[in-house]
């Protein structure tokens, strides 16, 4: 009776905690998602101009200056080849009465089309003929990239699956490294298939399969570790923190229906970041680009991956610590085995 008290308050401060933390959870599940999206469009996008250097400067004072970031070339070859490499996401090449615009739809479809719409503009004003190159396009099964976009899921999901999956299945200490070498080799198996679909299935994505393959392959990897660790270190609380960080923040944040430049700077870099961004970002560069850009992306889900096994590691050690109160408490209860009768004197 007299501990009914102090049981009932612990009760009722844990649902005060638990509601009040799932409340956070949905609030901040809708900035991640509204926020960027109601601030999304053009931010510091970098653009190729050439041309004479009095209709460079005309374009440069003209422009807005949040919006585009402006890379002066000597030709229109060397700024055919900076689209091609990633190093701008198009360019506007400027000749006496005719404007040409490189775009790569499949490197920023969104700014793809603030960048033709800003060619058609210019052309409006001076009267000058238009020509749009799309130098580097989504396929011609996938003109939009659906498929590209409809990737990211699978591989958080591909991330979150194994975490959840293989911890109800090898539980516990002994577990662990079970767990870890499961969630590696569901990522080899899963990424390989998931790549093979988008390339050969739909054709959504071109480029070499293996490179293709590897960019999921190492994403699903990166989050699945991460979540592993996340859970061997912190329990369910860790786990729903990984959840949470790849599917309400990692997911919005990616860019990858839109192009990284196309939500705020600030939002933009952390996207890159997480995870799901920097995945997003290596299959499309391998799929499109030849992998002109792969090396930020792949360096950022490695350092995802040394992360979570190192917290994988850190629990393990943890786990074998051994606990002297504990030991005690079994060498004490174990049965000392079967209990031999006295044997009476003096029959």
């Amino acid at each position: 009776m007299g501990n009914s008290a102090p049981t009932s308050t612990n009760t009722h401060r844990k649902l005060v905690i638990v509601v009040l933390g799932l409340a956070a959870l949905i609030t901040a599940m809708l900035c991640a998602f509204a926020l960027p999206s109601l601030n999304s469009g053009p931010h510091g996008i970098p653009i190729g101009v050439t041309g004479t250097e009095q209709a460079v400067q005309d374009l440069q004072r003209g422009l807005d200056g949040d919006a585009w970031e402006l890379d002066v070339y000597a030709s229109a070859s060397e700024l055919k080849g900076a689209v091609e490499g990633q190093g701008v996401i198009g360019g506007l090449v400027l000749h006496a009465g005719k404007l040409d615009v490189y775009t790569a739809s499949a490197g920023a479809p969104s700014a793809t089309s603030a960048l033709t719409a800003l060619g058609e503009m210019l052309v409006e004003k001076q009267g000058d003929a238009l020509a749009v190159h799309d130098v580097v396009p989504f396929t011609a099964d996938d003109p939009r990239g659906s498929g590209l976009t409809a990737a990211l899921m699978p591989m958080i999901f591909g991330g979150i699956f194994p975490a959840l999956i293989l911890s109800g299945v090898f539980p516990g200490h002994r577990g662990l490294r079970t767990r870890l070498a499961g969630a590696i080799l569901f990522s080899l198996v899963a990424g390989a298939a998931v790549a093979a679909v988008l390339q050969f299935a739909t054709g959504s994505i071109g480029g070499d399969y293996w490179m293709n393959a590897f960019g999921v392959i190492l994403g699903m990897t990166a989050m699945s570790t991460t979540l592993l660790g996340l859970q061997a270190l912190l329990g369910m609380a860790g786990f729903a923190l990984g959840g949470a960080l790849m599917m309400l923040l990692g997911n919005p944040l990616s860019g990858l229906a839109t192009g990284p430049h196309w939500l705020p700077t600030g939002w933009a870099s952390l996207g890159q970041l997480l995870p799901p961004g920097a995945a997003g970002s290596l299959l499309r560069t391998n799929a499109f680009f030849d992998g002109a850009t792969a090396g930020l992306p792949a360096l950022v889900l490695t350092g995802w991956i040394i992360l979570g096994v190192a917290f994988a590691l850190i629990a393990g050690r943890r786990g074998r610590r051994p606990t002297h109160s504990g030991s005690a408490v079994v060498r004490q209860s174990a049965p000392a085995g079967p209990q031999m009768e006295p044997v009476a004197q003096g029959r």
